[in-house]
């Protein structure tokens, strides 16, 4: 069973050609202000919206996993079209791309379907803040495999077990989606998305819960979690809002990406 695009030309283009226009100008736009740092890490939180607004922010982080070597991820984003108990892994043989489609780590899927005991919700799987990673994983790192989680109703202390047993496992990485605030004007948003920053930034889960507004906040309290337990340091990449692409600072969508070392 393939796991088929279900919104390219909507929140990334659906031809290659276009795609790559979008990663060269990311690029060029970061090598005039930045120098990527000189690092491995194999942990990344992503944003997940259209990439004209968050895929710059995102795109960073992606050049951090390129530089990790590891060639297998897995990839844990909120549902946002479908509810349901805890989080769900289907038995996809692939995943498609613009870029070719990506093949599923089946070793990976299996354990921890056994070990965790997970249901497959099919429709939870026509899931953005999931799928828009996968066009950053085929053309920075193509041979990679990957396993799609996609959580709703969810105890963040589970998913952290989760990426415990995955970062345990050799080469093989993990991609944490969220975006911040919703929908707020530009003061309030950058309010509200500090309260997140500051809580990846010092590994404090209770912050979170003075005011972050993630949409992904369970992942990301999860992410906190596991890098406390092994001893894992946190790292602001990149933050702004959508308002960098529109101009329109009446009603913005906040982004942030992070890695871990």
């Amino acid at each position: 069973m393939k796991r088929s695009m279900s919104v390219a030309g909507s929140f990334y283009p659906a031809r290659s050609v276009e795609l790559e226009r979008y990663f060269e100008h990311f690029n060029t736009i970061y090598k005039e202000d930045f120098t990527l740092p000189d690092i491995k890490s194999r942990v990344v939180i992503v944003p997940h919206a259209g990439y004209v607004y968050s895929g710059y922010t995102a795109n960073i982080a992606y050049k951090i996993l390129q530089k990790s070597g590891v060639k297998k991820f897995v990839v844990i984003g909120p549902s946002h079209r479908v509810a349901f108990e805890g989080v769900s892994l289907c038995d996809f043989s692939s995943y498609e791309t613009p870029f070719g489609d990506i093949d599923a780590d089946a070793d990976i899927a299996k354990k921890l379907k056994d070990k965790f005991l997970l249901s497959c919700f099919v429709d939870a799987h026509q899931e953005h803040s999931t799928e828009v990673q996968f066009p950053f994983i085929k053309y920075y790192m193509p041979d990679s495999q990957i396993v799609e989680l996609v959580y709703s109703r969810a105890d963040s202390r589970d998913i952290s077990d989760i990426i415990n047993f995955v970062l345990a496992q050799d080469d093989c990485g993990v991609v944490i989606s969220t975006d911040l605030s919703h929908f707020y004007n530009l003061a309030d948003a950058n309010n509200l998305d500090n309260i997140c920053l500051e809580a990846v930034e010092k590994l404090d889960a209770d912050k979170l819960h003075s005011g972050c507004e993630a949409c992904g906040m369970i992942g990301v309290e999860a992410m906190i979690i596991s890098a406390k337990k092994l001893s894992l340091t946190s790292h602001i990449l990149d933050y702004r809002t959508s308002a960098d692409a529109s101009e329109d600072e009446s009603r913005v969508v906040g982004y942030m990406s992070a890695y871990f070392l």
